[in-house]
């Protein structure tokens, strides 16, 4: 993907779908960005490639997982509100990493340690008022 500049909602929606054709059971996927950057619209579009419906799709931030029934399992952790790695082991989080679903994780610096290796990273950063930057790191 390298690095694309997303004009709206739909277009980082839009990229979230083409980004996840790349993906297979398995993968995790971490997000990183500020408050706001459109992490959880860019997993619209990845879970909405899989058949959720985006309307399902919400940022987990209270419940810090949801999960979404697609034609693959996707688990979307929100860990933002964790005070350490031993509260996501707690909720399993390394079951769902290596487990047979997609998962995609925001706030991934909260529970580096437990990440995969080859998890793959994505930044989404704020290029203007309704401008984002989307990257691989």
């Amino acid at each position: 993907m390298g690095s694309m500049i997303s004009n709206s909602i739909e277009e980082t929606v839009s990229f979230g779908r083409e980004f996840a054709s790349r993906l297979s059971p398995g993968d995790v996927l971490c997000l990183e960005g500020d408050l706001g950057a459109g992490k959880t619209h860019f997993v619209k579009g990845v879970a909405s490639y899989f058949g959720v419906k985006e309307e399902q799709v919400s940022s987990p931030t209270f419940t810090l997982i949801n999960e979404y029934h697609g034609t693959i399992p996707i688990y979307h952790f929100d860990c933002y509100r964790l005070k350490n790695e031993q509260e996501a082991l707690e909720i399993g989080a390394e079951e769902y990493f290596y487990g047979v679903g997609i998962s995609i994780v925001e706030w991934p610096q909260k529970i580096g340690n437990l990440l995969p290796p080859e998890s793959v990273w994505i930044n989404i950063t704020h290029a203007g008022e309704h401008k984002r930057e989307i990257k691989t790191i």
